[in-house]
C-alpha cells in the first residue's frame, strides 16, 4: 500500500511529516509521498525541508518520497514550474487538477499533462482529449479519497478505462482521519466503477511506474 498525495504543516495539513510517516507505517504502507501545496513563493522551501527528512529517514520503511503539489498556478506557468521543482529535488510532481469544488483555472489539466507532471490530482470533469494525452504521456489520473474532490471519480475512471490512461488512488490527506487503509482505498476505486482485478492491476502498474518497483 502507498499514498502519493498528502499534506503536512508545510502547507494546510495538520501533521508534521514525521507523524504522517508514523501513522502510515502503522497501516503497513511501503511508501508515502508528502506533496504540499506550492506555487512560485514556497516550492523551494518545501522541497528543501522534505529532502532533510528523507535523508534522516533513509533506509526506513515506509519510504518517504519528496513530492510537491502545484496548486492554482496559472496554466501557462505550470510546465516551467514543474521543471524547476524537479531541479530542486522533487521526486514526484502533482498538479492540482480542475476539481469540481474549487475555482481552478480552465486549462490547468492540460497544462499539467503537457508539462510532464507525474500525477494530475482530482481532475474533475476532464475532457476526452486530455485523457488521451494523459494516456500518451503516461500521466496518472487520480481517484481521490477526499471529500468533494471525489465527486468526479466515476467520470475519471470511465474515461481512463476507455482511453488507457493510468490511474492512481490517493487520499489527499490533510488530517489523520483522511489517511486510508488499503481496504478503504480499494473501496474508493470500487465506488468509481473499477473491478477488484482492475484495482490490483492499478496498484501494480503505479508501483512499477511511480515507485520504480516490480
Amino acid at each position: 500500500m502507498f499514498d502519493l498525495h498528502c499534506h503536512s504543516v508545510f502547507s494546510d495539513g495538520e501533521l508534521i511529516p514525521a507523524e504522517i510517516w508514523r501513522r502510515v507505517q502503522v497501516f503497513g504502507y511501503e511508501a508515502i509521498a508528502i506533496t504540499d501545496h506550492a506555487d512560485h513563493s514556497n516550492y523551494e522551501w518545501i522541497i528543501s525541508n522534505l529532502l532533510k527528512i528523507k535523508e534522516a529517514f533513509k533506509g526506513l520503511t515506509p519510504e518517504l518520497i519528496v513530492g510537491i503539489e502545484l496548486t492554482h498556478v496559472p496554466p501557462p506557468l505550470i510546465p516551467e514550474l514543474i521543471r524547476r521543482c524537479r531541479e530542486k529535488g522533487a521526486e514526484l510532481v502533482v498538479v492540482h487538477g480542475e476539481t469540481l469544488v474549487e475555482p481552478v483555472a480552465e486549462g490547468t489539466n492540460r497544462a499539467g499533462i503537457l508539462g510532464g507532471a507525474d500525477i494530475l490530482a482530482h481532475p474533475g470533469l476532464i475532457g476526452e482529449e486530455e485523457v488521451k494525452l494523459a494516456a500518451e504521456r503516461g500521466v496518472f489520473l487520480e481517484l481521490s479519497g477526499r471529500k468533494g474532490h471525489s465527486l468526479a471519480n466515476g467520470h475519471v475512471a470511465r474515461l481512463a478505462k476507455k482511453f488507457g490512461a493510468p490511474l492512481v488512488i490517493n487520499s489527499d490527506a490533510h488530517s489523520p482521519s483522511d489517511l486510508m487503509s488499503k481496504e478503504m482505498a480499494q473501496k474508493v476505486a470500487l465506488g468509481a466503477g473499477l473491478t477488484p482485478e482492475e484495482v490490483e492491476n492499478l496498484w501494480k502498474f503505479a508501483r512499477m511506474r511511480l515507485l520504480k518497483r516490480k
